[in-house]
């Protein structure tokens, strides 16, 4: 983790390095409040979108506690504070992701609740898909059943173009000068000013933003495969949702026979747009489900 963090944590957590068996990942971890009890209802996972970070959890580590729950966000390999290749784009095939979310699940000690957002929703079902046993549950978060929306296609492919031509610096200063950076190909809307965007962006490695937006864009329909996992599985998302249709999602959630909750006032990011409606919506599915 950097001396200077450009997100401090948020009331309740700390930052600090999450060591398993694929190498170390920076996390923001929270342990239930002192109002909810001396044993934890359970342990969580939370794993970020494309261009995002564990920050876009912020919001939801404080209701969650106060539900019981140690809330375990992680930047992933190559994104903001975790180390990863600048240039190998092999490093963040899928597959290999999916791998280093089973090693994160197995250093907190298993089994947790898993929940991705977008493109880490992909990523945590490709881990599902190759080993469920480290979970209790999997949640969705505005993740859908295959390749995201052609006008997000349009805009990861302006990216990619940039990425192939200028620095990382560069494209940050290219995305500002465009327009509203989510309308632009650049980083989605997060929580933090400028300069804590800036900071962020620029950690993150080209190759990661380059291999997983080709994924974002080429993934196919693995729901027959999730819907065949003896888990208990939630589709969440916000009432409007450019990158996949809202009604694609209810569709999913059918085909997955899955818990369906759509959070009134939210876009593709419910965990920051209404952050306590959606920390409430995971607790109810969670406590549904009896303690770990």
């Amino acid at each position: 983790m950097t001396s200077d963090p450009a997100f401090p944590p948020p009331p309740g957590a700390r930052a600090h390095r999450l060591r398993t068996s694929r190498g170390a990942f920076a996390v923001v971890d929270s342990s239930p409040s002192p109002e909810a009890g001396a044993e934890e209802r359970g342990v969580v996972l939370m794993l970020p979108g494309f261009t995002g970070s564990k920050e876009d959890f912020r919001l939801l580590h404080e209701p969650l506690a106060q539900r019981g729950y140690r809330v375990v966000a992680v930047d992933g390999r190559g994104q903001h504070e975790s180390d990863g290749p600048l240039e190998d784009e092999s490093a963040y095939a899928q597959r290999e992701l999916a791998r280093d979310v089973l090693a994160q699940a197995e250093a907190l000690g298993g089994p947790v609740h898993l929940v991705g957002h977008s493109l880490g929703g992909q990523i945590a079902r490709a881990a599902v898909l190759l080993d469920h046993s480290p979970f209790v549950s999997f949640t969705l978060v505005s993740s859908g059943p295959a390749e995201i929306s052609v006008s997000q296609q349009q805009r990861v492919k302006l990216l990619r173009d940039a990425l192939a031509v200028m620095s990382m610096a560069e494209v940050w200063e290219a995305i500002q000068a465009m327009g509203p950076p989510e309308e632009v190909g650049g980083p989605a809307r997060g929580l933090g000013d400028q300069d804590q965007l800036r900071r962020r962006w620029l950690g993150h490695s080209p190759a990661q933003l380059l291999a997983t937006g080709r994924q974002l864009c080429t993934e196919p329909d693995r729901v027959a495969e999730l819907a065949a996992i003896p888990l208990p599985l939630h589709v969440l998302s916000g009432a409007h949702d450019d990158t996949w249709p809202v009604a694609t999602l209810d569709d999913m959630a059918l085909r997955l026979d899955a818990r369906r909750t759509v959070i009134t006032g939210a876009e593709h990011s419910p965990n920051a747009d209404q952050p306590l409606p959606t920390a409430h919506a995971l607790a109810d599915f969670w406590d549904g489900l009896g303690r770990m």
